[in-house]
């Protein structure tokens, strides 16, 4: 149905003006109940929106400041692919510092979704190890060559613990920081993972040995090259993938 759909949230919403979301969805800030919201329309099944809306449901009660899902008039969080939550102010990181604060926010996420489902359709880095396909991963489209630097660079993960990743959180965008705290919004690309995936930050923010940080870093690159292939970025983002 589109944004037709936003009528479940009350007779008296409206858009007020589109904001940058990806390529994935399309995003708008909204009047919900003379509030301000934000709205967000995308091709995703119920299933893993499901799985989204649970998991800020929980961070938002255990202390996180995250987009809280807003319910419809008749209570889902939820309806035809469009998903309405809280607008959150702030700015993104500028400094060193900033950074250090995302890390710290980034590990309370690590630790508090230890042993958490993985989204419906979504692979973790290790499980591409023997899987070909997850979400927008298609090992099958990338040369054989890649794929196995991809996945030397994943094997080094291998046995480490999971929990849930945000997916993106070096894109400053994806951060709303003031004085007194760190918001992480836009989680589209949040699932399952082994955590240093996220921690690969500027400044080093998360204070990586330099072992780790090569073994995170190298990962990640494999990851967004694996994700967005082909385009121009995903290329780059191979050729930071050390050969084998």
């Amino acid at each position: 149905m589109g944004w037709e759909s936003l009528r479940e949230w009350g007779e008296d919403t409206a858009r007020i003006k589109r904001l940058a979301g990806g390529t994935a969805n399309d995003v708008w800030s909204v009047q919900v109940g003379g509030h301000v919201a934000v709205a967000r329309l995308g091709t995703r099944s119920d299933a893993d929106l499901a799985w989204e809306t649970g998991l800020l449901q929980y961070l938002d009660g255990e202390g996180l400041v995250v987009p809280v899902p807003l319910p419809t008039a008749d209570g889902r969080l939820f309806a035809d692919g469009l998903v309405v939550m809280t607008y959150l102010e702030g700015g993104p990181p500028q400094s060193a510092s900033d950074w250090r604060r995302v890390a710290a926010t980034l590990r309370e996420l690590h630790r508090l979704t230890r042993g958490w489902p993985q989204r419906p359709g979504w692979r973790s880095s290790t499980d591409l190890l023997h899987a070909e396909t997850g979400t927008r991963i298609d090992l099958r489209a990338m040369p054989a060559e890649a794929v196995a630097r991809c996945r030397a660079a994943w094997q080094r993960l291998a046995g480490e613990p999971s929990c849930v990743v945000h997916g993106n959180p070096t894109n400053p965008g994806n951060i709303r920081m003031t004085a007194n705290q760190v918001a992480l919004i836009d989680w589209d690309e949040s699932h399952v993972d082994v955590p240093d995936l996220d921690l690969v930050l500027p400044h080093n923010g998360a204070d990586l040995d330099e072992g780790a940080l090569d073994v995170a870093a190298q990962a990640s690159a494999a990851w967004e090259a694996a994700v967005c292939w082909k385009d121009e970025y995903a290329l780059r983002r191979l050729a930071e993938v050390r050969a084998i």
